[in-house]
């Protein structure tokens, strides 16, 4: 049987079991066409409460099993999403606008995930403590209890998958809520292969919802921590909802990401890089260069070279054709694009290629003479748009990467590498890579932003023990302790 039958999750949710979801149901829609490929259920309230009560009625028995099963059932998970990986690479193609190439590196990053979750699973516990007392005194790590999980649309596999295994892993149960536009690809292909790999019944609930279902979420008196990815005018009021409530949240937000050209930097391999960077799954990633910093004496070859790659990448249905770019998740965020994009054209930028679409088909676009007054260069995009600006010295430099809010990850291109990582130390960011682009992820690495693009490194390797657990002290004496009354 296929792992995605739609006789066993159309139109449901997973809470204890699929079932009807009280909100009702959404339909699937294919960017690249507008047709409907099938209908997920779409939680409310009523549903997120139902499945935080699950949740943690699971919970203690999953965090009291040995490791060894809970690191076999993410070993598990882990096989399945490699070899059911053309099957919810399709999904991802369909439903999320994905090129094949972005599909593949979905599924082999939630297996890789999966394995770096299971090797969690056995990691010390916590740590011996001096004390001044005639006692033993430890620091224990234990499950925070259920987490929420909240996904967002554009990478739906992998941001679900780094907050979901880990927590899994560490004893804790989930409730998921994926974006409802890329619910099968973020969520039901989840729920799937963690049923397939033994996890029991009621430790991962799946709730595919909009805003009203996320906000019943963070405030579920149930869930005690919240994993939340997405924009960061809506992780300001998740972080204010969880604070309000005693929770902790960690927020992986949004990103205007730089990219630093200096003058040594090889203008053939610049472009590629730069390239990939902004135009890659059309823009829509938290990582997107979204701003190219190039050093004035370069900046004219170097543009020229962007350029060319841009107006020569096919845009089309991926599903159907060999593309570099596939659609827009919707049609609200296309307007966003090209409003961006227009309004910065009419403030005085010169449009060097692109800014022009079909349908939800966004050409890639190459914008000159941008200045802190053109929306598209100060804004978070979202979407395949390369504004240039130049430079003339370091501070400079420095002084352009640093302006603005976010600091999530930072690209810098040189001949000279040490050069480039003194520069890196000057700019504040959680991410930095020398002589690469901006987008780039891996399961052993901590990841997160600072400033508006998050709380900083809280997803990857060791860093997940710190997002998942409490630490909890514990001491014994050889028997009871006497005071003075």
């Amino acid at each position: 049987m296929p792992l995605l039958d739609t006789t066993l999750w159309s139109g449901k949710v997973n809470i204890g079991g699929w079932g009807p979801a009280t909100g009702g149901t959404r339909a699937v829609k294919e960017p690249a066409t507008g047709d409907t490929l099938e209908h997920v259920g779409l939680a409310d309230a009523q549903d997120v409460a139902r499945a935080g009560r699950q949740a943690a009625l699971a919970q203690p028995a999953w965090a009291r099993a040995p490791y060894t099963e809970r690191a076999a059932v993410l070993r598990r998970a882990g096989d399945l999403f490699t070899e059911r990986a053309e099957e919810i690479q399709d999904w991802l193609i369909r439903e999320g606008g994905s090129i094949p190439g972005k599909a593949a590196f979905e599924t082999a990053t939630a297996a890789q995930e999966c394995y770096e979750a299971a090797a969690l699973a056995s990691r010390p516990l916590g740590e011996l403590l001096p004390s001044a007392e005639p006692r033993l005194s430890m620091a224990r790590r234990v499950p925070a209890g259920v987490v929420g999980v909240i996904a967002p649309f554009n990478v739906p596999l992998i941001l679900a998958i780094r907050s979901v295994a880990p927590a899994l892993a560490l004893g804790n149960a989930v409730v998921l809520k994926p974006d409802p536009r890329t619910a099968v690809g973020g969520g039901v292909s989840l729920m799937r292969v963690f049923e397939e790999a033994g996890l029991p019944e009621g430790v991962l609930s799946l709730v595919p919802g909009g805003a009203d279902a996320g906000a019943a979420l963070v405030t579920d008196p149930n869930v005690r921590v919240i994993s939340f990815t997405g924009s960061t005018a809506a992780g300001r009021k998740v972080g204010a909802a969880a604070a309000e409530h005693l929770k902790r949240a960690h927020l992986e937000l949004g990103g205007n990401s730089a990219l630093i050209v200096l003058p040594d930097a090889d203008l053939e391999r610049a472009a590629s890089t730069a390239a990939w960077g902004s135009f890659f799954h059309q823009g829509q990633v938290c990582m997107t260069t979204g701003r190219h910093l190039v050093h004035a004496s370069v900046a004219e070859e170097y543009t020229a070279r962007l350029v060319e790659k841009a107006e020569h990448l096919p845009v089309g249905d991926p599903a159907k054709e060999q593309v570099a770019l596939g659609p827009i998740i919707d049609a609200g965020q296309r307007d966003k694009i090209h409003h961006l994009v227009r309004a910065s054209v009419d403030g005085g930028a010169r449009l060097a290629a692109g800014g022009t679409y079909e349908e939800l088909f966004y050409r890639p676009t190459v914008l000159t003479g941008v200045t802190d007054a053109s929306p598209a260069y100060t804004e978070e995009v979202f979407g395949p748009v390369a504004p240039i600006r130049t430079f003339t010295d370091l501070d400079e430099a420095v002084a352009l990467a640093t302006a603005g809010e976010y600091g999530l990850s930072l690209g810098i291109l040189t001949s000279d590498v040490m050069r480039g990582l003194e520069l890196a130390e000057r700019i504040p960011t959680g991410l930095v890579h020398i002589n690469d682009q901006t987008v780039n992820d891996e399961a052993v690495a901590p990841f997160g932003g600072v400033g508006a693009s998050g709380t900083g490194a809280r997803f990857g390797g060791t860093a997940n023990i710190d997002a998942f657990t409490e630490t909890r002290w514990i001491t014994a004496r050889a028997q009871a302790a006497v005071y003075p009354f």
